[in-house]
């Protein structure tokens, strides 16, 4: 058995507090990902690791843990890590047991931080919303509504509101004035569940726009379980902007991005930026993929704003390093920026492009200077079974999963990032921080407390002037965001 470098907990968690660069990588299939991982680990499975890894921890000096459940998978994946160049790779001490043994939290469903972090901006800001039953009873009724499906195309084209029109979250500020051009229309923003239609509702709230605007609680599952019908294979898309709605789009993008301290940089900066051996920096064109295809900046990764932030940990697997945010109209990358710099993401924008910087064209291709992946080759099937304990190995390559829970613990951050999301900068400023793990608007001091937390664990008492709160007792209007209990123990 080959000795391989082991990291522990405790060293993880002072890495993030630091904002240090590292990926914590589980190398389980999706499936039993989502029944429990740290926050802040990426999935990337054993069977896609060679085809994934290079474009989401691109830097191979990167300081990579490891681990899984005790299938015997983590051990292969740093071999071929190893095997690609990466330099500094470990083991999870105990692997998923071990983190929960050293008092690590663990958390269940897929992309927890972003969609705990629209669960946050959906508690502060009180982003308006319908059920499912009022959304079909104006449609009824035919009343002056439009209905904005914020998903990808394909996930539109599988199953939509009656009526509604493609637009992914990150055009919705740039588009949305073709589509209700009246201020007194009605926009109803929809998605599959919560998160992509609270972040695209508070999108337009925070840019101001002038009608009406509502998210679809629950989005397409909330609209089946109350038993109405929903479309298939639908292909309604947004229109052509006009310059005069681009103009306002624009003023209205960079004044939100302006409000989030998203920073600017040019392409003279950003090439320094792709020098440094030092950072991992990923360049992200938020545009649609058929614009990405039509004319790119070499170097940038086609990632639609909307599923940027919807799936920041599959895009942007390296916590801690700096995002760099591309399109052609500024507004789509100062949207998207927006949230990710409330996430606690370093985000700039690629300001002052030319046409002919756009250079490259075709679909994004994984990076190529890697070998042949060696997934279901019997060896690799043995050498699982051999390593794991088993007589035999059976493979079951499953389909990607997409769960609806939605955590109401709010994500925690490395930094403390205070940024104002309501529109015109009304309200109190969040405060995320990794070592509350507890929304708390700016101004709230922490402190840890020692009374048992239901569920075990230690409570936290969180202050703000004269008052306190312990999580599990009635919670002051001034916070708006329940805890919940968590898998594990509070750290």
């Amino acid at each position: 058995m080959t000795d391989f470098a082991i990291r522990r907990y405790a060293d993880i968690r002072k890495a993030l507090l630091a904002r240090e660069e590292l990926a914590l990588l589980d190398v389980r299939e999706e499936a039993p990902f989502a029944e429990a991982h740290p926050l802040f680990a990426a999935n990337i499975s054993l069977s896609k690791l060679e085809l994934e890894v290079l474009a989401r921890v691109p830097r191979k000096d990167t300081r990579v843990t490891v681990y899984d459940d005790g299938e015997g998978l983590a051990a292969i994946a740093v071999e071929r890590l190893q095997t690609l160049g990466y330099t500094d790779v470990a083991l999870l001490e105990g692997g998923l047991q071990g983190w929960r043994d050293a008092g690590g939290e663990l958390f269940k469903d897929v992309n927890v931080p972003s969609k705990s972090f629209g669960e946050l901006v959906d508690a502060e800001r009180h982003t308006p919303s319908l059920a499912a039953e009022e959304v079909q009873a104006l449609l009824d009724a035919k009343a002056d509504v439009v209905v904005l499906d914020a998903r990808r195309f394909d996930e539109y084209q599988t199953m939509s509101i009656p009526g509604g029109i493609s637009v992914p979250g990150a055009e919705l500020v740039l588009r949305v004035r073709e589509l209700a051009p009246d201020p007194q229309t009605r926009v109803i923003v929809n998605c599959a569940g919560r998160t992509r239609s609270i972040i695209g509702t508070q999108s337009l709230v925070n840019a101001g726009i002038p009608n009406p605007v509502s998210a679809l609680r629950n989005g397409t599952i909330g609209w089946t379980l109350a038993g109405q019908t929903l479309e298939h294979g639908q292909d309604r898309r947004f229109k052509p902007v006009s310059a005069h709605n681009k103009n306002l789009a624009i003023e209205a993008a960079r004044a939100v991005a302006k409000r989030a301290n998203v920073s600017r940089i040019g392409l003279a900066e950003w090439r320094r930026w792709q020098a440094d051996p030092a950072r991992t920096t990923y360049l992200f064109d938020v545009r649609t993929p058929e614009e990405f295809a039509a004319g790119h900046l070499p170097g940038s990764r086609s990632t639609p704003g909307g599923q940027l932030v919807q799936e920041t940990d599959h895009f942007a697997s390296v916590r801690g390093a700096r995002l760099v945010l591309v399109d052609d109209d500024n507004v789509r990358a100062n949207m998207s920026a927006s949230w990710l710099a409330q996430m606690g993401w370093q985000v700039s924008v690629l300001d002052d492009l030319n046409p002919s910087d756009f250079s490259e064209q075709g679909p994004w291709q994984p990076p190529a200077d890697r070998p042949r992946s060696r997934r279901n080759q019997p060896a690799d099937a043995g050498g699982l079974a051999e390593r794991a304990g088993h007589g035999g190995a059976g493979f079951n390559r499953q389909c990607p999963l997409r769960t609806t829970a939605h955590p109401r613990r709010v994500v925690g951050i490395a930094q403390s990032v205070a940024v104002s999301v309501g529109e015109h900068s009304a309200g109190p400023a969040l405060c995320l921080d990794l070592r509350q793990q507890l929304a708390r608007p700016l101004g709230c001091a922490a402190v840890a407390g020692t009374d048992p937390a239901p569920g075990g664990g230690v409570a936290r008492r969180y202050k703000r002037l004269d008052r306190s709160w312990t999580p599990g007792a009635s919670k002051p209007a001034a916070f708006g965001v329940t805890a919940y209990r968590p898998l594990s123990p509070t750290v």
